[in-house]
């Protein structure tokens, strides 16, 4: 078989969104609103715990860190993918490109080990009340984020270097909303097994190993729950996890969806509309969940508002 010469890519096009110039500024200025709401949302969620001592919890400590990596999570993506819909397309080096994986990898492990422990976090405070304080002590909080940051550089770097290494060669376009593995193991010309076997390594020992972790925290308290007598007893101390349930579902959902099922087949209409849903509404609707859903931070909002109303 003849050998077909094929250029290097040295550069690469996202094209997401592109096909209907028409729609290309109403999805700017939607983009741009959640991208707002997400920023203000998030922050004022970690300003909130930080200036309310009742909010001064192991479970708003962490939570505080997945507002922050939420800001993060959807600075990476969002801001370029308004980019492309402003220019109709946008051209990214190899190393930006490989950089903008990086990051979005880094930040979206951080969000699963967070929401890991935080269901260690509910587990220990349903289930062993009593020593939850000695437990959840402020040395033992911040191991806990210290090892979430760097099992998500860990994560990120072997990701990074495993995608990198391949080589991309003929078409540049990426029909995506930013430099994700899926759309980048199109564009490769070689043997991609080994980077496809990265791919199969990541999903088991991060997200499966994450809920293994949530769902098995929360048959614990289950059980303890209905052991508890009355039924508003069991409904009070339930509604203390509804929020940690949300998030979880639909952060894991939409990553399942993406990186767990078959791909063969699937259209990059389907693709691009569950990346957007994970990369900008879930980061958008995380301060809303837990605000609507929590008691605590409903009262801390009504006195910071309040004092406001004061001057």
């Amino acid at each position: 078989m003849a050998k077909k010469n094929l250029t290097l890519v040295t550069e690469f096009l996202l094209i997401a969104f592109t096909d209907r110039p028409e729609r290309a500024f109403p999805l700017f200025l939607l983009f741009l609103f959640i991208y707002l709401t997400t920023l203000l949302g998030n922050l004022g969620m970690i300003i909130l715990i930080h200036v309310d001592h009742r909010l001064h919890t192991p479970m708003y400590f962490l939570l505080s860190h997945l507002s922050f990596m939420d800001i993060c999570y959807s600075s990476v993506t969002v801001p370029q993918m308004m980019a492309v819909l402003l220019e109709l397309g946008a051209a990214l080096s190899y190393t930006r490109c490989a950089a903008q994986f990086f990051l979005f990898t880094f930040f979206g492990s951080i969000d699963c080990y967070l929401l890991a422990l935080m269901a260690y976090d509910r587990y220990v405070a349903v289930c062993q009340p009593l020593l939850y304080v000695t437990i959840m002590t402020q040395k033992a909080r911040l191991g806990f984020v210290a090892g979430a940051y760097l099992a998500g550089l860990l994560s990120a770097l072997v990701r990074t270097v495993s995608a990198f290494t391949l080589s991309f060669c003929g078409a540049n376009e990426i029909d995506f909303i930013f430099c994700d593995l899926p759309p980048l193991l199109k564009l490769t010309c070689g043997d991609s097994y080994n980077q496809e076997v990265v791919i199969i390594v990541f999903a088991i020992f991060v997200i499966p190993a994450c809920l293994v972790v949530i769902l098995v925290s929360y048959l614990f308290i289950i059980v303890a729950i209905m052991r508890i007598p009355s039924a508003g007893g069991r409904a009070k101390t339930f509604s203390t996890c509804t929020s940690h349930l949300m998030a979880v579902s639909l952060f894991f959902g939409t990553l399942i969806f993406m990186y767990l099922r078959d791909n063969s087949g699937q259209s990059s209409e389907e693709d691009r509309v569950m990346s957007v849903f994970y990369t900008t509404v879930i980061p958008m609707l995380n301060p809303l969940i837990y605000s609507l859903r929590n008691k605590e931070v409903k009262e801390a909002l009504r006195k910071i508002l309040n004092r406001a109303k004061l001057f």
